[in-house]
């Protein structure tokens, strides 16, 4: 049943990865599962998701690589400290839906040292499983931050590096550019969203309770600039962002260089109100 259902599944690993992915049908028994890759390495050079039902009510899905992906797990070893560290908390976050093991290693500080890695999740107690919501559910909950979390090790990157205009100041370029990289990156985003709720942290609204389908337009603020630091740190994308609606967002933008923080907006709603 899940092959009939493809185009769902494919629409929700690209939108949570940033990457376009390959999706084909696998037979195993008398259940029928769905194969997910980054689709521009190739099957044999990506990292493969593999969901399959079983049982009644559960969901197994399996992160392993393809047989020529060497090179790609160089790469990915190759990361740097931030993406390591959003790629396990993208790991982590799936333990809220379902049970995540990673052979010899702990979920806590994992790393990628061969093409054997891999990761299992398992989802239990999922009624009408092939239903449109169960099936959205798991890709959301399992399926995507797993790739998700290959995505970022690897480098994929689908934001432009644009600044807000003309008049940004030239030394400052470089540093406005990063935040809005990771206020843009959408694996930011489906981490932040996992964290801190489907709502906007200034003033509470929830679009996808008033738009539907239509409402997924949270967007991802990061709160303090990377001017403002005293010293370098890394990037904790668990306290370093939270979740804005596009009206909120635009209006902690419009104090340059440094950002209304969301205190700061709030006491203005509340001065209004």
């Amino acid at each position: 049943m899940l092959a009939a259902q493809k185009a769902l599944i494919q629409e929700e690993v690209q939108e949570g990865t940033g990457a376009v992915v390959g999706i084909e049908e696998t037979r195993g028994g008398a259940q029928t599962g769905v194969r997910i890759w980054f689709d521009d390495l190739g099957r044999g050079r990506s990292p493969i998701v593999e969901m399959v039902p079983k049982g009644l009510k559960r969901f197994e899905v399996r992160l392993g690589f393809g047989p020529f992906s060497l090179e790609t797990v160089g790469q990915m070893i190759g990361a740097n400290e931030e993406e390591r560290q959003l790629a396990r908390a993208l790991i982590n976050s799936i333990g809220n839906a379902a049970n995540v093991t990673i052979p010899g290693q702990s979920l806590a500080d994992w790393e990628i040292s061969g093409a054997d890695f891999t990761i299992f999740a398992e989802q239990k107690g999922l009624e009408d499983r092939f239903g449109n919501d169960a099936l959205v559910g798991t890709c959301r909950a399992v399926v995507t931050p797993m790739l998700a979390a290959m995505a970022e090790l690897y480098g994929y990157d689908p934001v432009e590096e644009d600044l807000p205009d003309a008049e940004t100041a030239l030394e400052g370029a470089v540093l406005i550019s990063t935040v809005r990289r990771r206020e843009r990156n959408p694996r930011n985003r489906l981490l932040c969203i996992r964290l801190h709720g489907a709502l906007c942290a200034i003033c509470g609204f929830d679009p996808v309770s008033r738009y539907g389908d239509a409402g997924g337009i949270l967007e991802v603020h990061h709160l303090q600039p990377l001017s403002d630091l005293d010293t370098p740190r890394h990037y904790d994308p668990a306290t370093d962002l939270v979740p804005l609606c596009p009206n909120c967002h635009r209006a902690v933008h419009t104090r340059r260089p440094l950002p209304w923080s969301p205190d700061d907006l709030q006491k203005m709603l509340k001065t209004d109100g």
